[in-house]
């Protein structure tokens, strides 16, 4: 199956106060280490979406083969991210591979469980309710959908209507720790998840 991959980072971490992009997991940001993920996870182009600060965190992504693409209206919600990476993937026919940079939890094993099991229609689950909610994998068809976004609803409205396949997600319970306050940065160190600051 082919796929690419687009890493969400574009927020400016308003509740957590501080920007979630450069918290650190094993000594690494979680801005490089998602887009380190999403590079392995055999996607055939690997895009890293920023808007707040962007300027700041852009040298994070030295080294690694990621295509960066600006969101200039990031305060307008992850609907404008997605309609940012559609844009950028205009013509390109596969699938793709959602993921945020804010789930401590995320492993390279998890994304290669939820391609192959869309690709096999078995262990990953197909969900249509509510937010999207990442990883995620979207067929082409939902994904060009995503250039029409608007607001921070995401895929939601699509996902209501969207037919059996459209979208594939991992049962993973310890990716629903994302990291929107400082009680969650504390849950997820207590966990290992993340350094002390």
């Amino acid at each position: 199956m082919e796929f690419a991959a687009v890493l969400l980072a574009a927020g400016a971490s308003r509740r957590l106060g501080r920007p979630k992009q450069l918290l650190r997991r094993d000594g690494e940001t979680l801005l490089r280490r998602g887009a380190r993920l999403a590079l392995a996870s055999g996607a055939a182009r690997t895009l890293v979406v920023l808007g707040a600060r962007a300027d700041a965190l852009r040298g994070e992504l030295d080294g690694l083969a990621v295509e960066a693409v600006l969101n200039p209206d990031w305060q307008d919600g992850m609907a404008a991210s997605l309609a940012a990476a559609a844009r950028a993937l205009a013509g390109f026919d596969g699938a793709v591979l959602v993921l945020a940079c804010d789930q401590p939890a995320l492993e390279l094993a998890h994304l290669h469980a939820l391609r192959d099991g869309a690709a096999a229609a078995g262990c990953a689950a197909t969900e249509h309710a509510g937010a999207l909610g990442v990883p995620a994998l979207i067929a082409p068809a939902l994904w060009r959908d995503a250039t029409d976004l608007r607001g921070d609803r995401g895929f939601g409205a699509a996902l209501a209507q969207a037919p059996d396949g459209a979208v594939w997600r991992l049962r993973a319970p310890e990716l629903e720790l994302d990291l929107d306050t400082p009680g969650d940065v504390d849950a997820a160190i207590a966990r290992g998840w993340l350094d002390p600051a």
